[in-house]
């Protein structure tokens, strides 16, 4: 009876060693095999092409995607996962669906939506209005008419897309009017981006805060019109609150902004620290926020206006909270 046992307990030893060694390779150094990296070395397939006797009027793109949506390289490394930026509810920084913008003689248009999304609605928009198309280019984002150039790109903020009617790179302020009545129309109807949704570009447009000796600094890899528009928009909504945060005034021909702000230096002081000192009150400061073009990029600096310390922590928080506005 025991021969019999080892006989039936030997059979099982072989599929045992398959099952161990198939196991021991699914893991790498006790763990499983991180796939991370795995994606970036993968490569598109073909297209599927369509046979040639197909009706071509009964197969067209349900939904065009414009190539102006896929800005930037292919990735070539692990992607940096970021927490999204939360805007508060209520808080009056909620992007409407579509929103104007301005850089010196230069208009357009934030729609609260991918480019995926807006392509439809200006095709839409140029047949209404029979504006007489001559060319459309998807891949570009560009729609020629008889009275204007509308043009579609990404947004600064994820999520979103920059719509423009020009004619020779002048902005057709008539056009751009009538677009965003004819968007403003439609906003009821569309799925608006959530706060949730302002997360960082892609990894080519990835913002960046970096120390240059002892000063902080914002890399915006952006046209300084593009940053200068954005930035007064979202300080003009938020920088509102008179002896803690408070835009004070503007300067677009050198993109600067003077704003009043108490640091985290001074929210912070505790009742003992205040008694001890030459004020007996929290004070907030004057700051000038700086644009200054880079090439291809544009850097945000922070420089103490006033008489008051401005340590390298202050000037760290202070940029990270207006570089928020970006991402």
């Amino acid at each position: 009876m025991s021969s019999v046992l080892e006989k039936r307990a030997l059979k099982w030893i072989p599929l045992a060693l398959v099952t161990a060694v198939t196991l021991a390779g699914c893991a790498r150094d006790g763990y499983y095999h991180d796939r991370n990296l795995d994606y970036t070395k993968a490569a598109p397939a073909p297209p599927l092409v369509l046979p040639e006797t197909r009706n071509a009027q009964r197969y067209q793109d349900a939904l065009p995607v414009p190539q102006a949506a896929m800005q930037g390289a292919r990735i070539d490394e692990a992607a940096e996962i970021r927490p999204p930026q939360s805007l508060a509810i209520g808080s009056g920084l909620e992007p409407e669906y579509v929103e104007r913008r301005q850089a010196g003689n230069q208009s357009w248009l934030v729609v609260a939506a991918d480019t995926g999304a807006v392509w439809p609605q200006l095709e839409s928009f140029a047949r209404s209005r029979q504006l007489g198309v001559q060319q459309s280019d998807v891949s570009q984002g560009v729609i020629v008419t008889s009275q204007a150039d509308l043009r579609l790109q990404s947004a600064m903020r994820s999520g979103s897309s920059e719509v423009r009617c020009e004619r020779g790179s002048q902005t057709m302020t008539s056009c751009l009017d009538a677009l965003e009545e004819f968007l403003g129309a439609r906003s009821a109807s569309q799925s608006v981006a959530s706060s949730w949704n302002a997360q960082r570009l892609n990894h080519q447009q990835t913002l960046q805060i970096r120390q240059e000796g002892d000063e902080w600094e914002v890399a915006i890899p952006q046209p300084v019109e593009r940053v200068w528009a954005e930035l007064n928009h979202y300080l003009t909504l938020d920088f509102t609150q008179e002896g803690q945060r408070n835009l004070l005034a503007t300067n677009p021909e050198n993109y600067e902004f003077l704003v009043e702000y108490m640091t985290a230096t001074e929210r912070d002081r505790n009742p003992l620290q205040i008694v001890f000192s030459a004020d007996v009150r929290r004070m907030s400061q004057e700051i000038r926020l700086v644009l200054q073009p880079d090439g291809n990029q544009t850097i945000l600096r922070a420089v103490n206006a006033s008489e008051r310390g401005f340590s390298p922590d202050d000037q760290r928080e202070l940029l990270e909270r207006v570089a928020g506005y970006l991402r």
